[in-house]
């Protein structure tokens, strides 16, 4: 199917965007999803490919049926189709099928014991939690600063490798904020990192949905070690993550899971690992969720991902700017730079807390986005400059409000009505804050 770069929307390719969703004053509306940072519902061609799919579907290798033949070949060429869609080497790297990032990230942690040993791990102060709490447990960790703009500092980056002297064994970085949508310069920090005789993982969950993404070649120095990313954030929410690195990381070593399908041979004394990707897929694997990564990835490349970009970056200059001069807003991001930038606007609005802009949005006129730090609690600290003081309350305190932000993060299929309906809302809000301070009580609960 062609797509023209020039079409008014993409709304027809998504599922559930008219299902009327019922709001305060008892009325039904349709939804504006804001919140796709978080996840994404699927495209119409995903559910088509599930439910086409499923008719041939069986349990992958060693069955001799035709649709378990039909699984297998599926399940195998899927690796080529990811590895292509990100420009990896599929003769020099692995595509290994999980769960999601977090999973992802937490295997290679595994899987990086005896290569980093005692070595230095360099995470940023901008990382979601799964790529920060999985390195935690295992290594000495740093964390490369970001700047007032809470951008990456490059410059911290080659003072911490100076630091530790060939120390420094993986360089972990997201592609991308989720919360602020800044988009890091990965090639060029891959540069720099391999120049020091490291490696580099790129969390490219919110990257790899919104921007074309080039692992580029191992001899190239800007070349990326290691890539994770997730189905559900590029329309395919049916429960499938990738790992991509060197085969030669998970040839040695025994798999953070073992069990069926990781194995050669097997006695009672013996084991006889299988190779990777093989030996790190555990269990009966999620062959519908490939096949609706594999649909997504279609669709995507059809659309051509320039046209995506070009498209949500329209959405994001104009949000910004309405939001710009609506009184008492504060915005936690800076878009007027020639960086990349997703299209995330992080904000929140003077006297009122974020989770209860948040709820007036939704009861209101239907419009979700998400509230509170995004999995990304450090880093909103430094954004929202909170003190030492303030935190240390709030871990006296865990069921206590805790300060966090609003955000919009927009997919392909929103359109500019629906960020005229946004602005208006929050006009209304901005105004009459006592109004909704009365008509809404704050839930005291946590909000991560």
């Amino acid at each position: 199917m062609f797509f023209s770069p020039f079409m008014a929307s993409y709304r027809n390719l998504v599922t559930g965007v008219d299902t009327l969703v019922p709001i305060a004053n008892g009325n039904q509306v349709k939804p504006i999803n804001f919140d796709n940072a978080a996840t994404t519902p699927p495209f119409v061609a995903v559910m088509e490919e599930v439910a086409k799919f499923s008719l041939n579907y069986s349990s992958i290798h060693r069955g001799k049926g035709y649709k378990s033949r039909f699984s297998s070949d599926f399940y195998e060429n899927a690796r080529f189709i990811v590895a292509d869609f990100v420009k990896a080497d599929p003769i020099q790297n692995t595509v290994i099928f999980v769960k999601n990032t977090t999973e992802a990230i937490n295997k290679l942690s595994y899987r990086l014991l005896d290569r980093i040993g005692n070595g230095v791990v360099l995470s940023t102060a901008m990382e979601h939690h799964s790529n920060d709490l999985p390195w935690r447990k295992k290594y000495q960790v740093d964390y490369i600063e970001i700047d007032q703009s809470g951008r990456i500092d490059l410059a911290d980056l080659k003072a911490k490798l100076e630091k530790y002297k060939g120390k420094v064994k993986l360089v972990t970085i997201t592609g991308a904020s989720n919360v602020t949508g800044f988009v890091n310069p990965v090639h060029k920090i891959a540069e720099i990192v391999h120049y020091n005789k490291a490696r580099i993982l790129v969390d490219g969950a919110q990257l790899v949905p919104h921007a074309a993404f080039d692992m580029k070649p191992a001899n190239s120095p800007q070349h990326i070690d290691y890539l994770v990313f997730s189905a559900h954030k590029m329309y395919a929410p049916f429960g499938i993550g990738v790992l991509i690195g060197p085969k030669e990381t998970f040839e040695k070593g025994i798999p953070e899971y073992v069990g069926g399908g990781t194995v050669r041979m097997v006695t009672n004394d013996y084991i006889m690992w299988d190779k990777p990707p093989q030996k790190e897929e555990a269990g009966t694997p999620n062959v519908i969720g490939i096949a609706a990564l594999i649909a997504a990835i279609k669709t995507i490349k059809s659309l051509g991902m320039s046209n995506i970009e070009h498209y949500e970056n329209n959405l994001l200059n104009n949000a910004y700017k309405k939001l710009k001069h609506i009184p008492d807003v504060e915005l936690y991001t800076d878009i007027r730079s020639r960086e990349k930038h997703l299209a995330i606007i992080p904000f929140n609005i003077k006297g009122l807390s974020h989770h209860l802009v948040a709820e007036i949005l939704s009861y209101e006129t239907g419009i979700a986005v998400r509230n509170g730090c995004f999995c990304a609690q450090p880093y909103i600290q430094r954004l929202l400059k909170i003190s030492k003081q303030e935190i240390t309350s709030h871990i006296k305190y865990p069921n206590a409000p805790k300060p966090g932000m609003i955000r919009l993060s927009f997919g392909l299929y929103n359109e500019l009505s629906e960020i005229e309906i946004l602005n208006r809302a929050l006009i209304q809000i901005a105004r009459n804050k006592r109004k909704y301070l009365q008509k809404y009580s704050l839930n005291i609960s946590n909000y991560y």
